[in-house]
C-alpha cells in the first residue's frame, strides 16, 4: 500500500518485470515507457512505488526545468505537447467521461463546431490548458456512475453519440439538433431509463415523434 496525501491510500501491484523501486536514471525512463500520455502526481508514485508525495513531486520537478516532462496543470504531466487532450480533460475531475457537443460533432448529428471540450463530470467548471478550453458539466451521480452508453479508449471514456444526446438533453431544457437521422432510436430508448427523469422522458419523446414526421415527409413520392 501507498498512502499518498490527504489519507488516500493506494494498492501497488507488482509484476515479475517490476517488482522493486527504479534505480536511478531509471525514473524517467519509466515514465517513457508507460502508454499513458498524462500523468498526475498519484500515477506517478504509483510507477515508481515510492510512498513520499515530497520525492515525487520533487524530482518531477526536476524533469520540468530540464525539459524533460512538460507541467500543463497543477498535479498532472506530461512527456510531450502531441498529449491526448481528451485524457487529460478526463483525468483533472474523476469520475468523468467526454460528451455533449465534443461528442455530437464528430458523431454527425450536429454541424457547428465547438472549440471547447465537453466533460460530463461531478463539478460545473471551465478552466483553459493552454489554449484548450475545457468545460466541464455537472451530472447527477447515479447517471455519472452507469458505464451504459460509455466506451473506454486508451486513456479516457467517452460517450456514444446516443448517449451524448441525452447527457445534453438533460441538462438544457430547449436544444436543437441538426442531424436526428444518425441516431439510433432503439439504443436511446435502452439508455433512456438510467436518468429516472420524467421531463427527459418527455421531451425525447418529443424529438422521436419529431424525426418520425421527418423522415416522412423525406420520402421520395
Amino acid at each position: 500500500m501507498l498512502e499518498y496525501g490527504l489519507g488516500i491510500t493506494f494498492k501497488v501491484t507488482s509484476s515479475n518485470k517490476m517488482d522493486k523501486k527504479p534505480t536511478k536514471g531509471q525514473y524517467l525512463e519509466v515514465l517513457l515507457r508507460s502508454p499513458k500520455t498524462v500523468f498526475s502526481t498519484k500515477d506517478v508514485a504509483l510507477l515508481w512505488l515510492e510512498e513520499k508525495e515530497p520525492t515525487v513531486s520533487g524530482r518531477l520537478n526536476k524533469y520540468v526545468k530540464a525539459g524533460k516532462l512538460i507541467r500543463v496543470h497543477r498535479g498532472f504531466y506530461v512527456k510531450d505537447k502531441n498529449y491526448n487532450q481528451f485524457e487529460l480533460a478526463t483525468r483533472i475531475y474523476t469520475p468523468s467521461y467526454i460528451s455533449f457537443e465534443t461528442v455530437l460533432t464528430r458523431t454527425g448529428v450536429n454541424f457547428q463546431y465547438y472549440g471547447n471540450i465537453f466533460v460530463a463530470s461531478y463539478v460545473n467548471r471551465e478552466i483553459t490548458v493552454g489554449k484548450q478550453r475545457i468545460t466541464f458539466v455537472r451530472m447527477k451521480d447515479y447517471v455519472l456512475s452507469n458505464t451504459i452508453g460509455i466506451e473506454h479508449k486508451e486513456g479516457y471514456a467517452v460517450a456514444i453519440r446516443e448517449r451524448a444526446f441525452l447527457d445534453r438533453i438533460y441538462i438544457s431544457k430547449d436544444y436543437h439538433f441538426d442531424n436526428l437521422s444518425n441516431l439510433s432510436w432503439d439504443k436511446i430508448f435502452e439508455i433512456l431509463p438510467i436518468y429516472n427523469n420524467k421531463r427527459l422522458n418527455k421531451k425525447v419523446k418529443e424529438y422521436f415523434e419529431f424525426y418520425k414526421n421527418e423522415e416522412e415527409n423525406n420520402k421520395p413520392l
